[in-house]
């Protein structure tokens, strides 16, 4: 969804009282009683009215088709019976390449516009042409809880199941659980619009024209108005999630793509934490020497256990040598790939891995930093990587010095070698680099970036330096990385090359 400025036609609504009652045999909204009630009898659109533009909804062979001018759908039923506040609902969608849609809940009947009241499933697989800029993917909870990888594909049918329990909210694809939020209280505002929980009618949503998704089985299961109390728990807001909070409801891809199944941590636990922290992931495994991963074999065997996952998935290519250990192919099936500066051969000759203090011999740091310098710029240049992370890495014997060792020149050659390969700089989390003089100088030259943990254990944390340089630099969306689509990915444009 988006802001509407297109012309709008006023259409009757019955909850300006002007809908007629609904024909015999229409679908009702009865008391709660346990059963799957449907909403949608397969011939006509009875119990439904159109606002705007009524020809952007018809009945095609069983399904709600969903095509032409913006407009939504809402249920209205038998009149005064649309007003549900417990419930479960479920409904089968398919989607057009590029289609945008959405479901929405607990709103009301508005004769313009988008509507004002409620919440938003989004149904999106790979929307966002057509300068539209948009990224929540299907499952998205819209503005609230976000999902940036689609689980589901065009052309092909799927269920979308939402679950309404006082203030929690639970949203399935295909089974796939993509949302588990708890409205905070008081429950957050935005300017405009009443996206609180409450009680109201369902809604669908039609784009624009060319934007194709087709509804059927549309049903909706009552449950008791009154439920436990454990069931309200609500989250305690503090200025982190406040930050999360606004940047889901602007165009913020909010994803830790630098995080790792380490120290015990199972990716059920990562979801969970995703799912109560709004932050979406990227799991990576470290790939190279002296890793788990070190041929294709390993690469698809860790894909073939996380495939179905609401995660992107990443390749970290550890040291130098890598490019010598996995074929394109093979690499290209990532979502994205990213590396780090950390692990060299030193002017010795000797493979280095600037973490390991016994590894490492500065020696001048001014000489150091100039092989450093050198060493990254090279990488960025002939390594065909997503991500720069772990950026401007310093070992422990001159890390006090970064600010001084760490030039403007030395940063520009840095930055202006990953805007030039089309590299994001990582704001890593963990380590807390790059500092912000470097965020600022590289947003000004027009890099774009990431933020990344590289968690070493099961703490995943909230991202908190890197959202805090997201503020302090002014980053916004258009600044921020998302993977390519297939055939334009690094590994696929530019290859391996040689130094």
């Amino acid at each position: 969804m988006s802001h509407s400025n297109a012309l709008l036609c006023l259409i009757p609504l019955c909850c300006l009282g002007l809908a007629p009652r609904p024909a015999a045999g229409a679908p009702t909204a009865p008391a709660p009683s346990g059963d799957w009630i449907p909403l949608f009898d397969g011939r006509t659109l009875d119990g439904w009215q159109a606002a705007e533009h009524p020809g952007s909804f018809r009945v095609v062979d069983g399904q709600i088709a969903c095509d032409g001018p913006r407009a939504h759908l809402f249920y209205t039923g038998p009149v005064g019976r649309a007003d549900f506040k417990n419930f479960e609902f479920s409904a089968e969608v398919l989607t057009k390449p590029g289609a945008n849609s959405g479901i929405y809940f607990h709103t009301a009947a508005q004769a313009r516009g988008f509507p004002v009241r409620g919440l938003e499933v989004q149904v999106c697989n790979t929307c966002g042409g057509g300068g539209s800029g948009e990224l929540k993917r299907t499952g998205s909870l819209y503005g609230v809880r976000n999902q940036y990888r689609s689980v589901v594909s065009d052309g092909q049918w799927f269920t979308v199941r939402l679950d309404v329990r006082g203030k929690r909210v639970r949203v399935w694809v295909n089974g796939v659980m993509t949302v588990d939020w708890i409205e905070p209280e008081p429950p957050l505002t935005e300017p405009g619009r009443d996206r609180r929980l409450s009680r109201g009618t369902l809604a669908l949503q039609c784009h624009d024209p060319g934007s194709r998704v087709y509804y059927r089985n549309l049903r909706i299961r009552l449950l008791p108005e009154s439920l436990p109390a454990a069931e309200d728990a609500a989250p305690e807001v503090d200025e982190a999630y406040r930050h999360v909070a606004a940047l889901s409801r602007r165009n913020f891809p909010l994803v830790d793509f630098h995080a790792h199944l380490k120290g015990g941590l199972t990716v059920e636990e990562l979801l969970d934490h995703s799912r109560r922290t709004g932050i979406g992931y990227g799991v990576a495994p470290n790939c190279g020497v002296g890793f788990a991963i070190t041929n294709d074999a390993g690469i698809g065997r860790f894909l073939d256990e996380m495939r179905g996952r609401p995660v992107f998935l990443g390749m970290q290519a550890e040291g130098r040598e890598w490019v010598r250990l996995f074929s394109p192919a093979a690499v290209a099936r990532f979502d994205y790939v990213f590396t780090d500066a950390m692990t060299f051969t030193d002017s010795r000759g000797r493979r280095t891995r600037l973490w390991i203090r016994d590894e490492v011999d500065v020696g001048d740091p001014q000489a150091f930093m100039d092989r450093l310098v050198e060493t990254t710029v090279g990488i960025l240049d002939h390594e065909p990587v997503d991500i720069y992370v772990n950026p401007t890495f310093l070992p422990d014997a001159i890390a006090g010095n970064y600010d001084t060792l760490w030039t403007e020149p030395r940063m520009r050659r840095v930055i202006a070698a990953a805007v030039r390969n089309d590299v994001a700089i990582e704001i890593n989390a963990r380590f807390r680099l790059p500092s912000l003089a470097f965020i600022k100088l590289a947003k000004q030259m027009g890099a774009r970036f990431s933020l990344g943990t590289n968690n070493g254990g099961r703490d995943l944390g909230r991202l908190e330096y890197s959202l805090r340089m997201v503020r302090e630099a002014g980053i916004t969306g258009k600044d921020m990385f998302l993977p390519k689509p297939p055939g334009r990915k690094p590994i696929e444009v530019r290859g391996f090359q040689q130094p």
